[in-house]
């Protein structure tokens, strides 16, 4: 299962990462209501007689009678409720037990060979990006990077001659001197962690953090030996911290990666965590988000009494699990100040070719963009900056 959702997350950085910031075509190419420009896949099911030659099949479209029978069966395993008493979400001694929770290294298995490609991803576009945004000349501000139009702009009013009064001042923090960062959400052991880090070291100016709510996992990432400081920082986090800093300023990241870590928090604390994220990106930065969507297989198995609210359950292990629509996912974003680049639901069939199963898996996939200040009127464009 770690190694299944391994290569998903390592596949949905290397599709998504292609366009990430290709600013100019990006509206019109990837409307939530067309198919994307990158597919998802494209192993497309033509004759079912074929369905167990593969493991997986691309784009599946359900019929009218599977919608009702996976809504059905939602609507039956959340009947009966965690009783009230039993609901606090991750009490303290268990928040503990998470924090401090030891991962045995024999049960981790990170492969460094992945097809973890960015030959036309993420950094080379993202080089081209600056050059063609940017001019090849930027300034630092408060850990942000500006062109000298923006600089400008921010100048021209009270707010922009406070922060240029800050300039400079700005304490040393890890990353510091890169011009291209990332941040991980829920890192785990590093399953996507390290065929990052095998770009990034030979990718001059690029940084990675990462985070984890357990320090067993991020003791793991430290002492991989492909963890390096130089090009990497591995941090304890608990996300649902308003009040926990992070190690490095606002506005400094020009990609978040969260995937299928949302779906774990309670959904009263959600749009909270994707405030906090937003404040993170720098004009331009992206959030590429994955997680599982509405009726899932892993929906439809639960048995009466893990229902916790609605689409809210809890596994055997207590670990919580939330299905998301799409609808769902643009409005938290949006309400972050977050803009559509994509946002689709990712429909697979997986089987299980020796038992002669066939899943139905559903999956949200997203990408959501900070606006550009010089795309802001001067209100917006000091609005929520760290210097005002």
């Amino acid at each position: 299962k770690c190694v299944f959702r391994s290569l998903n997350t390592v596949n949905f950085i290397t599709r998504l990462s292609a366009l990430c910031l290709r600013k100019n075509r990006m509206q019109h190419r990837h409307q939530s209501n067309r198919r994307p420009a990158i597919p998802l896949g494209s192993r497309i099911l033509t004759d079912p007689s074929k369905v167990f030659e593969h493991n997986m099949w691309d784009h599946m479209q359900w019929s009218q009678e599977e919608e009702e029978n996976a809504k059905k069966k939602a609507t039956e395993n959340s009947l009966v409720k965690v009783q009230s008493e039993d609901q606090e979400i991750l009490p303290e001694k268990r928040r503990q037990e998470f924090k401090t929770q030891k991962i045995p290294s024999e049960h981790i298995k990170i492969k460094n060979d992945y097809n973890f490609s960015l030959k036309n991803g993420m950094f080379e576009e993202g080089e081209k990006y600056w050059k063609k945004n940017y001019g090849g000349g930027f300034t630092t501000m408060q850990g942000c990077v500006y062109n000298k139009n923006q600089v400008k702009a921010l100048s021209d009013n009270p707010q922009g001659k406070n922060c240029g009064e800050e300039l400079g001042k700005v304490e040393s923090f890890p990353g510091c001197d890169a011009i291209y960062r990332i941040l991980e959400v829920g890192c785990g052991a590093g399953n996507s962690v390290f065929p990052i880090l095998k770009v990034l070291c030979n990718t001059p100016g690029t940084f990675l953090y990462c985070c984890d709510f357990a320090s067993g996992a991020v003791e793991l990432v430290k002492s991989h030996s492909s963890y390096n400081s130089a090009w990497c920082f591995a941090f304890v986090h608990d996300v649902c911290d308003d009040a926990l800093p992070y190690p490095f300023p606002d506005e400094i990241l020009d990609a978040i990666l969260l995937v299928f870590v949302l779906s774990t928090i309670h959904p009263d604390r959600m749009q909270g965590v994707v405030n906090r994220l937003a404040k993170l990106l720098k004009p331009g930065g992206m959030l590429l988000f994955r997680d599982y969507g509405r009726y899932d297989t892993a929906q439809l198995r639960f048995k009466k009494g893990h229902c916790l609210s609605e689409n809210f359950y809890v596994r055997g292990d207590g670990t919580r699990v939330y299905f998301f629509t799409k609808d769902e996912v643009w409005n938290m974003f949006n309400l972050a100040g977050l803009t559509e680049v994509q946002n689709l639901v990712d429909r697979r069939l997986q089987v299980n070719r020796k038992k002669k199963v066939k899943m139905q898996r559903v999956w949200i996939q997203s990408k959501f963009q900070k606006p550009l200040l010089s795309l802001q009127s001067p209100e917006e464009t000091t609005k929520g900056h760290p210097c005002k």
